[in-house]
């Protein structure tokens, strides 16, 4: 769910700024082009983008995720192959020299999910104050707001006394939905639901409540067409609405307002930004079977995989190849 930074008036305080910097999720804003809010289960994976269908950057970054790909874009093709066949071993979690769809699909999720454990990883120092390996919701309060309640009539006049009073008590209830055992204190875990609830089960019905705040203007509990387009699209005055706007609206009442009475409910936005009919990490996993699997056993021996390796991994060779593209593009 796409977030960005209010104004912020001249000469605010350094303490602000700082909390600012710490929170874990930048404060919102009225989007002005189109914002993406259904949830995917593996959600720095995504969509495969239209135009990747002649390169292998999707599957690059759906394999090893968006930072490894760098790496073994650096790599000479001969040092690519020899990483590619040491993963390929991780993979195979049965030891039976195959590497199966599931097993690829399992991969595939860990690789997306590693982002996140990585973010929690360098915020926790900054939120840990006592070195405890836990963080309790007074920490996290201090840290991120603590200059804030400190002093209050800074803010009287700002925009910021507004988000800061939403937020708090925003942040403090999912900060409990998160905490299972209910002693305030956030082990690591507790604190990743916290900061990414879209990962968690038991934090969905948080996500959709969130959203439902968000694009609830008018406070009636439902969201309604205008709401629901307001949300994405920022309409300047006297101007058209794009394409895009008017086949979202038919999207609000075809396939968005499922009982048909003009507005979503709790449960129809759960149907539309937590959908459950679509695995990207499975698809994923079957296309990168589909076009190795040589002798079409439905399942890849490593030979099979490092005879298409640059469908898994780059390398400077392959990279070379895009930049020439890039650059011809750009000329």
């Amino acid at each position: 769910m796409a977030r960005g930074g209010r104004g912020r008036r001249l000469g605010l305080a350094l303490g602000l700024l700082l909390a600012l910097a710490l929170a874990p999720r930048a404060l919102l804003a009225k989007p002005t082009v189109r914002k993406e809010r259904v949830v995917r289960p593996d959600s720095e994976l995504g969509e495969r983008p239209p135009e990747d269908n002649q390169s292998f950057q999707y599957d690059h970054e759906a394999f090893l995720g968006k930072e490894d790909s760098k790496t073994f874009d650096q790599l000479t093709p001969d040092e690519s192959k020899e990483r590619l066949g040491k993963i390929v071993d991780r993979i195979d979690n049965d030891g039976d020299g195959f590497v199966t769809t599931e097993e690829l699909k399992t991969w595939i999720k860990r690789v997306q999910k590693r982002y996140i454990f990585d973010n929690v990883a360098k915020v926790w120092k900054d939120y840990d104050r006592d070195k405890d390996d836990k963080i309790s919701w007074e920490e996290y309060k201090q840290a991120t707001y603590g200059y804030y309640l400190g002093n209050p009539a800074e803010f009287q006049d700002s925009s910021d006394h507004h988000t800061f009073r939403k937020m708090l008590p925003r942040d403090e209830r999912r900060f409990k939905a998160a905490d299972l055992n209910g002693d305030l204190t956030a082990t690591r875990e507790e604190f990743t639901a916290f900061l990414h609830p879209e990962e968690f089960e038991h934090m969905k019905e948080i996500v959709v409540l969130e959203t439902l705040e968000d694009i609830d203007k008018n406070g009636d509990g439902f969201v309604d067409q205008d709401e629901y387009i307001a949300d994405m699209f920022s309409h300047e005055e006297n101007g058209p609405e794009p394409d895009w706007v008017l086949s979202e609206r038919e999207q609000f009442n075809e396939f968005r307002d499922l009982n048909k009475d003009g507005k979503l409910d709790k449960d129809e936005i759960r149907h539309w930004i937590l959908p459950q009919d679509y695995d990207h990490a499975q698809a994923e996993a079957r296309h990168l079977v589909y076009e190795s699997d040589k002798n079409k056993d439905e399942k890849l021996t490593k030979e099979e995989i490092l005879e298409n390796w640059n469908m898994f991994v780059g390398s400077q060779a392959t990279n070379y190849g895009e930049d020439l593209t890039k650059n011809h593009d750009e000329l």
